[in-house]
């Protein structure tokens, strides 16, 4: 069977994220950011806990011969069974709860692990979409994977033998249209259908043979783009009479789920290490269980809805968490920026947001020495600063902060609880104990949110990349289609761009797109983005605006870029760009959209460059 290391919808914090062994090869279904943080921290421990069954068997052993000798003649071959010498990312389809952990795993089983990865595409359209995506916004060279069809794959196999049986084409929102699929396999025996994103279970029927298991993708809610419970449960007979196995995943309200799949036989798709770990437990007069599940589900009722949200609603819950459990007044979670040298409060119980010099106060003590620091004495502790009370008029009698390090043991920031409410003062054992589960979600949540950022990001620029631009568009754009409101955007590219890299070298054409890139964004409105779409082209998108306001702001930024003098590596150089101008046709898929504008762009080029064209 799979196991998964999570299985949240794309709003969850552990993405839906299944895997399997097979021999010694390790097999991910999808690739999320939870994938590479458990991969990268207790992958092969868990690889080695998956039982024979789990792991099931491959013998084709002339093939692994041969991809050794022409992929990884440096690979040799671990005589510990348990060990991973490869591992096989089958990706259904290309949203970013999906594969926002693919690159990062590839450079770390290759570099770190020294093993091989190959990358699995449903079709020939969704592997350019990953090959463009990893080589050029992530910059995973070829040398450091392979990336084949599912079709390719399979015929590399003895008809009948392959483990991987088809992929299976299924729908889930328009802009995918294609390009969602799902698969059929051979897991330790049982005939496996693993559905991806769907709306519907129809393509998937004729592979569900008797004895089947399937895993499904389950909502609470009927969106349209997902598989809605309601709408699963009228296939209960079915299943029942084909004794198929349901295990439900990419789960975005497990209690109502729950509540009405109970008494079907279906279940929730098993988590790596259940029914095997142990956990200590408490006595309830230890903690506040009441509060910590009051806090435990309104975060989970939080994250789990369809409100635009960031990292910060974990950190203000896991902050409320850690006063709970602590028993204090006050509660805060530090942010260290190393580059700016400052430390900053994601969340704070009572105050508004402080930013302070990264060397002052009790927190930068706790960070520069790597410790614990309790002062239940603050006005007397040299370390302690006073200025905040003075301003609000609070008085501070006890402080306990925890320094929070990342999955490398690098401190990232720090919790910081303030006045235990029995006056008794902090205990650093204790209280260290109590604090530690908010501390270390906090802390987690900082990682995912820097590998988050990193990923939607261009690093030159600084714009939103491609994969940005997406995952902004699934968040933000479609609601404001869905509210009937327009929106326009513009493409652009700098003119002659190759000349200037030709004539002055790459870092002077670095300096051009980053000096263009600046200007650009710095014309956004707040509700306007732009985004590096690749090589010297941009896009900006600008909600609820007419196509005449989307070019009057394309001349406007034409004209300044026409007249500013560019210091490019030491020479002063002038640029023009073109651009074409398109209002967003909600019928139309989002690449039809940008096609129709980039041929705006394209007449742009013909007409003379340094122009705006919209028809």
């Amino acid at each position: 069977m799979l196991r998964f290391f999570g299985r949240g919808a794309g709003f969850s914090d552990a993405h839906n994220s299944a895997f399997f062994g097979l021999g010694n090869k390790l097999v991910i279904m999808d690739c999320p950011l939870v994938t590479f943080n458990r991969l990268k921290k207790d992958g092969p421990e868990v690889f080695a806990r998956l039982s024979a069954d789990d792991r099931g068997s491959e013998d084709n052993s002339d093939y692994s011969s041969k991809y050794n000798t022409e992929y990884n003649s440096d690979s040799q071959k671990s005589e510990n069974s348990d060990k991973i010498e490869e591992i096989i990312a089958v990706i259904t389809h290309t949203h970013s709860d999906h594969i926002g952990g693919l690159a990062l795993t590839i450079h770390f089983a290759r570099f770190i692990w020294k093993i091989k990865v190959t990358v699995i595409a449903p079709s020939e359209l969704v592997k350019e979409n990953l090959a463009y995506m990893l080589e050029n916004l992530d910059g995973c060279s070829k040398e450091t994977y392979r990336l084949v069809t599912a079709e390719e794959y399979i015929s590399e196999f003895e008809p009948g033998e392959c483990w991987l049986k088809a992929a299976i084409l299924t729908k889930h929102v328009p802009e995918l249209e294609g390009r969602c699929f799902g698969y059929n396999l051979t897991v330790g025996g049982k005939n496996i259908i693993y559905t991806g994103d769907s709306n519907t279970l129809e393509p998937f029927i004729p592979y569900m043979d008797e004895g089947s298991e399937l895993y499904t993708e389950c909502s609470a809610f009927d969106t349209g783009v997902h598989m809605y419970v309601d709408r699963l449960l009228e296939y209960r007979q079915f299943f029942e009479d084909k004794n198929i196995q349901v295990y439900l995943m990419h789960l975005d309200d497990a209690a109502q789920i729950e509540n009405k799949t109970k008494n079907t036989g279906f279940k929730l798709a098993p988590l790596a290490g259940e029914g095997g770990s142990k956990m200590k437990h408490f006595k309830s007069d230890e903690i506040p269980l009441k509060d910590i599940c009051d806090i435990s589900s309104a975060l989970y009722a939080e994250m789990c809805s369809d409100k635009e949200k960031d990292h910060n609603t974990i950190f203000e819950y896991m902050t409320e968490l850690g006063r709970a459990m602590a028993d204090a007044d006050r509660a805060s979670f530090w942010k260290w920026d190393r580059l700016k040298k400052q430390l900053w409060t994601t969340s704070a119980t009572g105050v508004d947001r402080i930013v302070i010099p990264d060397n002052t106060g009790l927190v930068g003590k706790a960070l520069k020495e790597g410790r614990v620091v309790v002062t239940n004495d603050p006005y007397n502790d040299p370390d302690f600063n006073k200025e905040v009370d003075l301003k609000t008029g609070y008085t501070t009698k006890s402080v306990l902060v925890m320094p929070v390090a990342d999955i490398n043991g690098v401190f990232i920031g720090a919790f910081q609880i303030i006045n235990k409410n029995d006056d008794s003062g902090f205990d650093e054992v204790e209280d260290v104990r109590k604090l530690s589960m908010a501390a270390l979600i906090c802390g987690l949540a900082v990682e995912s949110e820097s590998f988050y950022e990193e990923s939607h990001h261009d690093k030159l620029t600084k714009l939103k990349n491609r994969m940005g631009f997406y995952s902004d568009f699934s968040r933000k754009y479609n609601k404001v289609i869905d509210e009937g409101k327009p929106i326009s955007l513009y493409i652009s590219d700098i003119d002659k761009f190759k000349r200037v890299n030709d004539t002055y070298g790459h870092n002077a054409g670095d300096d051009v797109l980053a000096f263009v890139a600046n200007l650009m964004e710095n014309e956004c409105t707040n509700n306007e983005c732009m985004y590096r779409w690749g090589g010297e082209e941009f896009i900006m998108m600008m909600p609820d605006t007419t196509l005449e306001e989307c070019v009057a702001k394309a001349e406007d930024i034409r004209k300044k870029i026409m007249n500013s003098t560019i210091n490019a590596d030491g020479n002063e150089i002038n640029v023009t760009m073109s651009f074409g101008c398109r209002l967003f046709d909600p019928k139309k898929s989002i690449e039809h959209n940008i096609h129709r504008a980039d041929e705006h762009l394209y007449t742009a080029k013909e007409s003379g460059r340094n122009c705006v064209i919209y028809q």
